[in-house]
């Protein structure tokens, strides 16, 4: 992982949450140009101020960091969704998600 992929990260899920920069900031507490700062690599968020930019997006660090995960939000929400289904209805998700992937 590098900065940049910090930074790149953040504005995907900025964009995908469809917020501005400038709003961002806002819901953070942070001057205007706070999340500026980080899209454009001239700083990186401390660690308490990443727990919130996660907590913001809802979602985990670990779900920020893989980089597999193209929608972060949606598959947690989605994992949060189907945790407590019982099998039967289960399979029904795995066979869609079969018919899906192909």
């Amino acid at each position: 992982m590098t900065a940049k992929f910090v930074q790149e990260r953040i504005t995907q899920l900025r964009l995908q949450k469809g917020v501005s920069e400038y709003k961002m900031s806002y819901d953070l507490g942070h001057s205007r140009g706070y999340v500026y700062n980080i899209s454009s690599g001239k700083t990186l968020p401390s660690m308490n101020e990443f727990f919130a930019i996660c907590d913001y997006f809802e979602i985990t660090p670990e779900a920020f960091f893989n980089e597999e995960i193209a929608a972060p939000a949606i598959t947690q929400e989605i994992q949060k969704a189907i945790t407590n289904l019982p099998e039967a209805d289960l399979m029904l998700v795995k066979a869609l998600i079969d018919r899906l992937s192909t």
